[in-house]
């Protein structure tokens, strides 16, 4: 973000920003007459963006208005033509899809600038997560008689296989695969969990194998690999 502050784009982009928001100020007042509206708080909301597949390289755009949480206008990016949501956008709808100068700047922003500014940030995503190292493997127990969680956390991107072998071969039984869960810095984390007794795993081998980006990581389920919540605790006695 501070190289990117530092480009003629940034500057560009707060220069149209700060244009935009008086003619939002604008927009607002003139939502709230035909509101028949006189007072009280209202808010005038745009959505825009892109999705970008890719596998397929498919992209699709969004264009959203919305006035006090409500839809108002919305854009066919496909049509290329304004829909009212409601009798008040009507008038909006029309005036909008006359402009057939500006529908055609929307349709290549959509094609064009907003895949790549999607693309560009994704890559950014990308180096920005390969910087914070290897995933991380833990063996978790909550107590003795708990299953075992084999937990992986700080990978991306999503896609990883997580299994458990027993004596060499994939284990399925009294396994349960938890949810991919989502990082605050844009990594994921997920928790498959063996349910098995201790003199189970003392006569077997237990290993969890995990496969990430044609990476491999595995732990052997041993006592000394398990992080446990299992603390001693000192008897006190107050008098």
């Amino acid at each position: 973000m501070k190289e990117f502050a530092s480009t003629d784009t940034w500057k560009q982009d707060t220069e149209i920003r700060q244009q935009v928001q008086q003619i939002y100020k604008n927009n607002i007042h003139v939502l709230i007459e035909r509101f028949n509206q006189s007072h009280g708080v209202h808010t005038y909301q745009r959505m825009y963006g892109c999705d970008w597949d890719d596998q397929t390289g498919a992209s699709e755009g969004f264009n959203q208005y919305g006035y006090d949480g409500e839809d108002y206008v919305t854009l066919d990016v496909k049509l290329l033509r304004y829909m009212a949501a409601v009798p008040q956008g009507i008038i909006t709808m029309l005036k909008w899809n006359n402009d057939r100068a500006q529908l055609e700047l929307l349709r290549q922003y959509y094609q064009h600038e907003c895949v790549h500014w999607l693309k560009q940030f994704l890559t950014l995503r990308k180096v920005d997560v390969e910087r914070r190292g290897t995933p991380e493997l833990s063996l978790l127990q909550k107590n003795f008689s708990s299953p075992v969680e084999c937990h992986i956390t700080g990978f991306y991107p999503a896609a990883v296989t997580i299994t458990w072998l027993k004596n060499g071969q994939e284990h399925y039984e009294d396994v349960d695969f938890g949810d991919l869960l989502p990082n605050m810095d844009g990594t994921f984390q997920k928790t498959v969990t063996l349910t098995v007794f201790p003199d189970e795993w003392k006569k077997n081998q237990y290993v969890c194998v995990v496969e990430h980006e044609g990476n491999t990581i595995q732990k052997i389920l041993r006592k000394d690999e398990i992080k446990s919540n299992n603390k001693p605790t000192s008897m006190r006695f107050c008098v």
